[in-house]
């Protein structure tokens, strides 16, 4: 199996900027996609954004678009999100999730494994 731990969370200014990481361990080999996800108190789970681990093909939700970017460090098994210009709607907990599949879709459920999330909070 695949295990995901998220770093970085914390708090943040408006306009100010994060940047998480999500280390993959475990049986990566095979992992061709991963993804941020976002939740916030008494909401459903939205999607940030996608990373094929094979090409470095990215897709953004039109809330993130221009302000976050994912990368990744492929010899150390870790996705990157760079947020800048936070928003107080940016406060959530944020998740890194792993597919084996080439997943375009933004829905989570096509996403097996998951991060146990990270805490971001952008004041005013």
């Amino acid at each position: 199996q695949v295990q995901l731990v998220e770093s970085g969370g914390g708090l943040a200014q408006a306009g100010g900027a994060l940047r998480l990481a999500c280390a993959a361990s475990g049986r990566t080999v095979g992992i061709s996609t991963m993804a941020w996800f976002r939740q916030a108190p008494g909401k459903e789970r939205e999607f940030v954004g996608w990373f094929n681990w094979s090409s470095g093909r990215t897709y953004y939700s039109n809330s993130v678009a221009g302000r976050f970017a994912i990368s990744r460090d492929t010899a150390k098994s870790t996705l990157y999100l760079q947020m800048n210009s936070l928003k107080p709607d940016d406060t959530a907990v944020y998740s890194c999730a792993a597919a084996f599949t080439a997943v375009i879709s933004p829905l989570p459920n096509q996403y097996p494994y998951w991060g146990q999330g990270t805490q971001v909070t952008v004041s005013s």
